[in-house]
């Protein structure tokens, strides 16, 4: 099924689910609109918002967009993931990483976890209102609760945790905010994905992230629940609009539904958006490798290996060796498995063999300990 109201049990008609596009449905909902995504995969969910952003006219009409997504991290746009987390964790844990295409910090998703996206025209963008759509939502749940925004835009519990934190696009005509907000989110998994193992060893001017205390709503009242978190949010939301508009469920994969929107999800999956994009950054440090010190000197531009020197005491390696080593992972991505390859690659190329090989070997070990 393309499209669902949440409305009691009742669901769209056929004439409705055979309408060409979701922009022509919305030409009918009016100038308020609550939708909520079917899907809990990131690339999907973050297509989404930005085909609404892209497609629908939002000069005389407001949007929120209910989303969950199964566990991923996700970096803003302008934000170096070897800085921000723990890549080596992720990939053991299969974890993936996104890119949106918000600025903002980064960010832990799983499904105890609400997101939320307000679209409105680019001159009625105003986050304060949407974040007091949430906590005013919050407070019809339990009006005891402690939650108020920020100057930075984040949500604060007790005056001290951070339970939602911001992000923002601004197009030309259009903008959007979006927010999460943490119910039953697993938070050790969150701090330890979220700590960079090389962060130390990294020169870069991307945007930091500004760590904070965390804590989830569930903590504190176990009635807030990610579901009823939505329904209140939804509730608010239509109070806080004057809106008397159902809740619409959407698939993002249907192709029919929003053309292109399958070309948008593809392309944030790309290696080049989400490595290929970090602004251009440099790593320095020092590897133990068998018991010596080496230096590692790179500077990396558009995910790659821009300039690497290796430095090794006097008679580790032959010179030579170690010059076509570095001149091999020139013009390379940024990325273990890559590395792995290349070098495998120049032992056999090379004949290399006994000692010499199980030295690179060794290298190549310490260098991708650093990706």
């Amino acid at each position: 099924m393309i499209l669902r109201v949440s409305d009691g049990a009742r669901v769209l008609s056929k004439s409705i689910r055979l309408k060409s596009t979701l922009t022509t449905f919305f030409d009918e909902m009016g100038k308020g609109v609550i939708v909520k995504s079917a899907s809990t995969v990131i690339f999907e969910n973050l297509a989404l918002e930005d085909w609404i952003h892209d497609h629908v006219d939002l000069q005389d009409r407001s949007i929120l967009l209910l989303w969950r997504n199964s566990p991923a991290v996700v970096i803003g746009r302008h934000q170096n993931p070897w800085q921000e987390c723990n890549l080596p964790l992720m990939r053991r844990l299969g974890i993936p990483l996104a890119r949106r295409r918000s600025g903002g910090g980064t960010v832990f998703h799983d499904i105890g976890n609400v997101n939320m996206t307000f679209f409105t025209s680019k001159k009625k963008y105003d986050r304060h209102r949407n974040l007091t759509v949430v906590t005013n939502a919050l407070k019809e749940l339990r009006p005891n609760l402690d939650v108020n925004s920020t100057d930075r835009f984040d949500i604060l519990l007790n005056g001290h945790y951070k339970i939602s934190g911001t992000a923002a696009k601004l197009g030309r005509t259009a903008a959007y905010h979006h927010c999460t907000l943490l119910c039953s989110v697993d938070r050790s998994l969150l701090s330890s994905v979220l700590k960079s193992n090389n962060s130390q060893v990294i020169k870069s001017n991307a945007t930091p992230s500004v760590p904070s205390p965390v804590k989830n709503l569930l903590d504190v009242d176990p009635t807030l629940d990610t579901e009823n978190v939505m329904e209140a949010v939804a509730s608010q939301y239509k109070k806080e609009f004057g809106f008397a508009t159902p809740v619409i469920t959407v698939d993002p994969t249907h192709e029919s539904l929003m053309p292109g929107v399958h070309k948008m999800t593809q392309d944030l999956l790309t290696w080049e958006w989400v490595y290929g994009k970090t602004p251009k950054f440099g790593v320095c440090t020092s590897l133990a490798v068998d018991g010596v010190n080496i230096t590692l000197d790179m500077d990396i531009k558009h995910g790659k290996v821009e300039r690497c020197d290796i430095g090794i005491p006097e008679g580790w390696l032959p010179l030579e060796i170690v010059n076509e080593f570095t001149s091999t992972l020139n013009g390379s991505r940024y990325c273990p498995r890559e590395t792995a390859v290349l070098v495998a690659d120049f032992i056999r190329t090379n004949s290399l063999a006994g000692d010499i090989a199980t030295k690179i070997h060794r290298l190549c070990e310490g260098v991708i300990s650093v990706m």
